[in-house]
C-alpha cells in the first residue's frame, strides 16, 4: 500500500488495493462490491493515495455519495490519508468552493446536488470518478444517471454493497457506465444473457456473462474472508444531516443554548440540571428523527439517520445478515418499525413493556426474522443473541459501558461468526459531542445517563459549550 496511507490493510484489503491499482493502470472501470463493513472506503482511499500522492496525478478525483455518507468519507480520509487534500461540496455556501476544486486531490459531491452543480463538475476533467452506493445508475433513463454519464474521467469506479447478481438489468446498467460496450447495448444483452439466464436458467449464458464481467468485479463476502477478520469490527457511521434537518437542529440548538445559559445565570450549574437534560434530550431527538418532537412542521424536515438505517438494512438483509437495532427511544423504534413493515421484513421486538421477553428472544434466535428491534434499557441485561452477527446502535448514549453491553448481546461465547457493530452518529451535532465526551470522561458519562433520576450533574461549563456548539 502507498506510504501515505496510515491504515494497516488486512490481507484481503491489500488484494483489493492491488486489483484497483491494476485497473487504474489500464484505465478500465470496475466495481468493488465487498460485503458491508469489509472496508471498501479504506481500499478506495489507498487507491486515491497512490494516484494522487505517489503517482502525482495532475487532476482531482470526484466521489459522488449519498448526502448522509459525506461525513463518514471526510472522517475516514482525514484518518487514513491525512495528506489527501479533500473538499466536500455541500451546503448553501458551496459555490464559494468551486474555484478551489483544482487545488484538491479528492472532491466529494452528492447525488441530490449533482444536477445543481453539473455545469461546474462537467467542466472539470477528473482522474477517477467514484460512485458510492452505485445503485444510482440503475435506471439509465433517470436524470441522475444521465448527469453521471456526462462527467469525464480517466477511470470509473463503483462501490456497492448489494450483490450485483440480484438483477441482471441493474448489472447491465452499471457496466454500461463503467465500461461502455462491455455487455453490448441493452437489447442485445437481453437476448444474449438476460432472457436465457432468468427465464431458462441457461448455465452456458451465465458462464459467458461471468467470464466477461469477472475481471472488472471484485466481491468478497464476510464468510470468504472470515480468517482475516477480528472477532468484532466497530464502524463509526457519521451521518450528515440534510439541509432542512440541519436548519431545524440549528434553530432548536440556539433556543436551548440560550435557555440553558439563562438558567445557569439565574440558579447556577448544579440547580439547572433538569433544564440542561431537557435541552439535550430535544437535541438528541432532532438528530434521531425530528418526528420525535411531536411537532408537525418539524416532522417534515426528514431524518438522515433513518434513511441511512434503511439503506444499511437493505444491504445487510440482502447479504443474509441477522441484525440487532438498538435505540434508547421506544418512539424511535416505532418509527423504524413502520419502515420495516412497509418493506415487508420480518422482525422481533423487545422493549421494557414486552411481557414475554423469552418468547421475543426465542423468536429471533430460532426463527428466520433478520431483524430484532430492541430498546436499550430492555436489551442491556441478560440477553444472549448469538444468532445475530451485526449490531446497529442507532443513537449514541452517554455511558460507554451500556453501549458495550449492547454490543456484547451478539458478541458472546457461542458466536461462531465475526460481529460487526455500526454506530450511527449525526455529524456536527450533540451526538458527535457525546462521543467525544464519552472518550474523555467516563465519570461524566455515568453521571449524565445513569444519574438521570437524580444525583449531581458532572458537567463543566466547557462540556456544555461543546454539547451546545453550533452545528459544523
Amino acid at each position: 500500500p502507498p506510504a501515505a496511507l496510515t491504515a494497516t490493510l488486512r490481507p484481503y484489503q491489500k488484494t483489493g488495493y492491488g486489483w484497483l491499482k491494476a485497473l487504474a493502470a489500464t484505465g478500465f472501470g470496475g466495481a468493488l462490491a465487498d460485503d458491508m463493513g469489509l472496508g471498501k472506503t479504506v481500499q478506495t482511499l489507498a487507491l486515491l493515495a497512490d494516484r494522487h500522492l505517489a503517482q502525482g496525478a495532475d487532476r482531482p478525483s470526484l466521489l459522488i455519495a449519498p448526502t448522509s455518507l459525506v461525513g463518514t468519507w471526510l472522517a475516514e480520509a482525514a484518518r487514513f490519508a491525512p495528506d489527501l487534500r479533500t473538499l466536500a461540496l455541500r451546503g448553501p455556501g458551496r459555490a464559494a468552493d468551486f474555484d478551489r476544486i483544482a487545488a484538491h486531490h479528492l472532491v466529494i459531491s452528492t447525488y441530490p446536488l449533482l444536477h445543481r452543480d453539473l455545469a461546474v463538475l462537467k467542466a472539470q476533467a477528473w482522474e477517477i470518478i467514484i460512485l458510492d452506493e452505485a445503485q444510482a445508475v440503475k435506471n439509465p433513463a433517470a436524470a441522475v444517471a444521465k448527469h453521471i454519464r456526462a462527467l469525464q474521467g480517466r477511470m470509473r469506479l463503483a462501490l456497492s454493497g448489494t450483490p450485483l447478481e440480484n438483477s441482471l438489468e441493474d448489472l447491465w446498467a452499471l457496466y454500461d457506465w463503467l465500461i461502455p460496450g462491455l455487455l453490448g447495448d441493452r437489447k442485445s444483452f437481453r437476448t444474449q444473457f438476460r432472457i436465457p439466464i432468468e427465464r431458462e436458467g441457461d448455465a452456458g449464458a451465465q458462464a459467458r456473462l461471468n467470464a466477461r464481467v469477472r475481471p472488472f468485479l471484485l466481491r468478497r463476502t464476510k464468510a470468504e474472508v472470515a480468517a482475516d477478520l477480528p472477532e468484532k469490527t466497530e464502524i463509526a457511521d457519521l451521518v450528515s444531516l440534510g439541509e432542512r434537518q440541519r436548519a431545524l437542529y440549528e434553530t432548536i440548538r440556539a433556543t436551548m443554548d440560550a435557555r440553558v445559559r439563562a438558567a445557569i445565570a439565574a440558579r447556577g450549574l448544579a440547580a439547572s440540571r433538569i433544564t440542561i437534560l431537557d435541552a439535550l434530550l430535544k437535541l438528541r431527538q432532532v438528530c434521531c428523527d425530528p418526528a420525535l418532537l411531536k411537532d408537525d412542521t418539524a416532522a417534515k424536515a426528514g431524518s438522515a439517520k433513518r434513511e441511512r438505517l434503511m439503506a444499511l438494512l437493505e444491504e445487510l438483509i440482502a447479504e443474509g445478515r441477522r441484525v440487532l437495532v438498538f435505540s434508547q427511544f421506544v418512539a424511535m423504534l416505532r418509527l423504524i418499525e413502520a419502515d420495516v413493515q412497509a418493506r415487508g421484513w420480518r422482525y422481533a421486538w423487545l422493549t421494557g413493556a414486552t411481557r414475554d421477553r423469552d418468547a421475543a428472544v426465542a423468536d429471533f434466535q430460532h426463527g428466520d426474522a433478520p431483524l430484532f428491534l430492541i430498546s436499550l434499557k430492555a436489551g442491556g441485561v441478560g440477553l444472549t443473541l448469538t444468532a445475530a452477527d451485526t449490531v446497529i446502535l442507532y443513537d449514541p448514549w452517554w455511558n460507554p459501558a451500556v453501549e458495550r453491553q449492547a454490543m456484547d448481546r451478539a458478541h458472546r461465547i457461542g458466536q461462531r461468526r465475526a460481529v460487526f457493530v455500526h454506530r450511527l452518529v449525526a455529524e456536527g451535532t450533540v451526538e458527535q459531542a457525546i462521543v467525544a465526551l464519552q472518550a474523555r470522561k467516563q465519570a461524566m458519562a455515568d453521571a449524565l445517563f445513569d444519574g438521570e433520576a437524580g444525583g449531581p450533574l458532572a458537567l463543566s461549563e466547557d462540556d456544555l459549550a461543546l454539547l451546545f456548539a453550533p452545528s459544523a
